[in-house]
């Protein structure tokens, strides 16, 4: 069983590592929800706010702050416990371990409804702003991740930290 789970998280680890060589800058990191909140209020001030993955910045912000509100309120779709034990488990040991997470930035989350296209920036970096205001004021039960299982409020801070860092690395600013 202790070899099994090595090769799990062997090959967890090993998918989730970006190609030596293509990644063009370092990820940005969050060292706390104030520092992220501050990014995210920061954004529709910043002239040619926008991201490069498949998803525009306002779809990037909805899908962070669902994230975010699951976490809260229950994800609509759940993995199997058996999955949540051990890959699942594994990928978070890693993410955590390593300090950032890698993840399909275009995958939406299990269940969740399709992200408004029409969403202005504005709209989307407040609805964020206050997924994380409502997290961090937050003090009873946390619900389960889809992936990961259950998570403490202190992992699930690390992880929305991470995911949004994740997501970040697609986001860029017009030059002057």
């Amino acid at each position: 069983m202790l070899r099994r789970r090595h090769l799990i998280v062997a090959g967890v680890a090993g998918s989730a590592l970006p190609l030596s060589g293509c990644s063009e800058t370092p990820p940005q990191l969050f060292a706390s929800i104030a520092a992220a909140r501050d990014a995210v209020a920061a954004l529709p001030k910043r002239t040619g706010a926008r991201s490069t993955g498949a998803w525009g910045l306002p779809q990037v912000l909805q899908h962070a702050a669902q994230s975010i509100e699951y976490s809260i309120d229950g994800y609509p779709a759940m993995k199997s416990v058996l999955f949540q034990g051990t890959v699942g488990a594994a990928a978070w040991r890693v993410f955590s371990a390593r300090g950032r997470m890698n993840h399909s930035l275009d995958e939406p989350i299990p269940g969740a409804p399709a992200l408004d296209t029409s969403l202005t920036l504005e709209a989307a970096a407040t609805r964020l702003l206050a997924a994380f205001e409502r997290f961090d004021k937050h003090t009873g039960a946390l619900r389960p991740h889809f992936a990961y299982g259950a998570l403490d409020k202190a992992a699930y801070t690390r992880a929305h930290l991470m995911h949004l860092a994740n997501h970040w690395s697609e986001v860029s600013f017009a030059t002057a």
